[in-house]
């Protein structure tokens, strides 16, 4: 617990010739606001604020961010206003409190999708302004040391609320230590009996690893010395209990058969000794293959550099060696606190400025995610640990989760370059867009204008971002289809009643036929009348006015007569000879089989059957080859009269979301009558549909499946 004169003294040792006087007057502050007032753990809130600043005066941020921790409480608590801190304090700790204040009440639940809008405020405030972030994990991390006085329940919801987005976030800043805290203090309380279980072994077994550790040192020094690298220091540290128990789970293994519980760290004066020293490490043991990983000439989105390297160590244990300089380590350890931007007169380094534009560039692609619960999803792939490491052909790395193909390695640069990805090469070789990426790899993307996301592709990918880059794409191009075909629909039913979409604008007339179909504006109603959420049923009940509503039902029942009685008329006539010439034969009845559905236009064959008259087949029908053809007769259409016939399409097309409503639309505009319908997706995500169908002969047909062809997802037409 943390005093005001020990935040002083934290502070003075590294705010050189910095006046603390705005510290001593935010504790003045906080002390008159919050006199009476507990923390949730019981204890003066006051204590809870001085942990919180002292957390971050020893992680050296600037005096800003430190008072900012001191004051994080007084908005939410309603005993100051954001003017009152402004004019005290300054605009930035306002702006930080206020963040803080904004993003308090954000609890995380993937089942609760209206949570997704708090967890939206924390990236958008993170975005523009990191130190609202650095405040809120040092607010975490001293309510995670007190969450035993908590209920059960509460304890549980906040420990899983800090394991999957704040502990993360603190790796995503390359904050090292912390991460290892909040993961550790969350385990405690999710997995209490494995804590409890984990830490009795660990403790048993102390005396016993404390003597390996001397050991490994030992030999670590006399190798590098005899290869004349003088190491400035070398450690031996328990892994964090979380890391252990991941392994554990991962690999279904008993925790006696984790060797590698202890990480080593050489540090050492130069890069050049980093490499020298790795070489002396793999020349003393064996190192196991797989688990050598370069993170100095390729360092990681947050900054972090070392080499680590796993070898089979003193008595066969597996133990875990990282290779890096002083500043590597310190950089490893405070991550974006190490170098920090905001400090008096320090200019941001190279490597810090392409941390924040990662930061701001995934809150920015967050931003583009819309879907609550696919908002979630993406947070939770966002701050994945990664493992793969691949490589662009200059040289930059893209951290990737396993499994990840090139798409995700696209995305992962750019949305554009995802976007129109079209294949890759991947050292040096043609991939297809399936192949896993593995670690090392250099991929490189081919890309053309004329490529657009695929719905196939979200079977490929891995990562969150390349998901929700593509179902957005995949969402503004179905609305923009359902806005076109809408329109379209809209302006053909506008034009019986001799009206059209801009007399109803002009005359106003638009906003009450919005409110009867209860829509936001008129590319929603557009859209929806496009997607088949709004029938054209319902759209003629809203258009036609009240007076001509029976009048209207009456007519549509007349037409629905005519139309079963002209069907009548169609099927009568199709299964007559009227249509048909029968060469050199009178009064014979006549057929159109079932088996190959021939249509005016088609080369035609009779078959005399047995009693059943003449059954008119397609000339190439398998069916037919393989009958008798002494009892094959030459007949014709005889265009006479424009019958209906009944035909068969099998089509093939990428599933999206209102196909059948489009494919619909474009047999109905060619005036055929669908009979039957019948659809399946197969596990590939293409769409199956066989279609019985009337039309008048083979050039409607014809022009009915061109038609079909062009639609853009359409894969294949065929009669069948």
């Amino acid at each position: 617990m943390s005093d005001f004169n020990g935040l002083l003294a934290i502070t003075r040792s590294y705010l050189h010739g910095v006046d603390l006087q705005p510290l001593e007057d935010a504790y003045v502050f906080v002390c008159e606001r919050h006199r009476d007032h507990l923390h949730s753990s019981g204890e003066p809130y006051i204590q809870h604020l001085l942990d919180v600043a002292a957390t971050l005066a020893s992680m050296k941020l600037d005096l800003d961010t430190v008072v900012s921790g001191m004051l994080h409480g007084v908005l939410k608590e309603d005993v100051a206003t954001f003017a009152e801190l402004e004019n005290r304090f300054g605009h930035d700790v306002a702006n930080i409190v206020d963040g803080n204040t904004r993003i308090t009440k954000v609890y995380y639940d993937s089942k609760l999708a209206h949570q997704a809008e708090n967890i939206r405020k924390l990236f958008l405030a993170m975005g523009a302004d990191i130190r609202v972030l650095l405040v809120k994990l040092a607010d975490r991390l001293q309510d995670m040391v007190t969450l035993q006085s908590l209920p059960e329940k509460r304890r549980r919801q906040i420990a899983r609320e800090t394991m999957d987005l704040y502990a993360p976030l603190a790796s995503r800043l390359g904050i090292d230590w912390l991460k290892r805290e909040l993961e550790d203090l969350s385990f405690q309380y999710l997995f209490p009996v494995e804590y409890d279980d984990l830490t009795r072994h660990l403790e048993s077994s102390l005396a016993e690893r404390e003597a390996y550790v001397e050991e490994v040192i030992e030999i670590l020094h006399e190798e590098l010395k005899k290869n004349n690298v003088e190491p400035i220091r070398i450690l031996g540290r328990p892994k964090h209990l979380y890391s252990i128990y991941k392994k554990l789970v991962s690999q279904n293994i008993p925790l006696e058969r984790v060797y590698d519980k202890v990480a080593f760290r050489i540090i050492v004066q130069t890069v050049k000794q980093c490499y020298e020293a790795l070489g002396t490490v793999h020349g003393q043991w064996t190192p196991v293959p797989g688990r050598i990983k370069d993170f100095v000439s390729a360092p990681k989105s947050n900054n972090y550099q070392s080499l680590h390297t796993t070898v089979s160590g003193p008595r066969g244990h597996f133990i875990e060696i990282q290779i890096r300089t002083e500043e590597m380590d310190r950089v490893a350890q405070e991550g974006v606190a190490a170098h920090w931007a905001y400090k008096e007169g320090q200019k941001i380094t190279g490597n810090d400025a392409r941390l924040f534009r990662d930061l701001k560039k995934l809150v920015q692609g967050l931003q583009e995610v819309e879907d609550p619960s696919e908002f979630l999803e993406s947070v939770r792939g966002e701050l994945y640990d990664p493992d793969i490491y691949a490589l662009t052909p200059t040289g930059e790395v893209r951290e990737l989760p396993r499994g990840s193909t090139p798409i995700d390695f696209a995305y992962a640069i750019h949305t554009a370059v995802g976007d129109s990805c079209v294949g890759a090469k991947v050292n040096g070789q043609l991939v297809q867009l399936k192949y896993e990426l593995q670690n090392g790899d250099i991929a490189k993307i081919i890309t053309s204008k004329n490529q657009h996301p695929k719905r196939a592709w979200l079977q490929l990918v891995k990562t969150s971002r390349a998901r929700a880059r593509i179902r957005h794409w995949l969402r503004r191009e179905e609305k923009e289809k359902s806005l076109k075909l809408g329109r379209e629909i809209c302006e053909r039913e506008l034009r019986r009643l001799d009206v059209s979409l801009k007399k109803l604008i002009k005359s106003g007339h638009i906003r009450l036929l919005l409110k009867k179909l209860r829509c936001n504006s008129l590319d929603d109603m557009l859209s929806k009348v496009g997607s088949g959420a709004i029938t054209v049923h319902h759209l003629e009940r809203a258009l036609s006015p009240e007076e001509f509503r029976r009048e209207d039902e009456k007519r549509r029942e007349a037409e629905l007569l005519e139309r079963k009685a002209r069907a009548e008329q169609n099927r009568a006539i199709s299964s007559g000879r009227e249509a048909i010439d029968i060469d050199g034969v009178d009064d014979m009845m006549v057929k159109i089989s079932q088996c190959c559905k021939p249509v005016p236009g088609d080369d035609i064959i009779g078959f005399i059957t047995m009693g059943s008259g003449i059954s008119i087949h397609k000339a190439n029908c398998p069916n037919l080859r393989s009958t008798d053809p002494q009892r094959w007769i030459e007949v014709s259409w005889s265009g006479a009269i424009k019958t209906r016939h009944r035909t068969e399409l099998l089509l093939r097309a990428e599933d999206k979301k209102n196909l059948l409503t489009e494919i619909s639309a474009v047999i109905s505009s060619d005036d055929a009558d669908i009979i039957e319908f019948n659809a399946r997706t197969n596990a590939e995500s293409i769409a199956e549909f066989n279609i019985v169908l009337e039309v008048t002969d083979l050039q409607h047909l014809q022009v009915l499946q061109q038609h079909l062809q062009q639609m853009p997802e359409m894969i294949e037409v065929r009669r069948r």
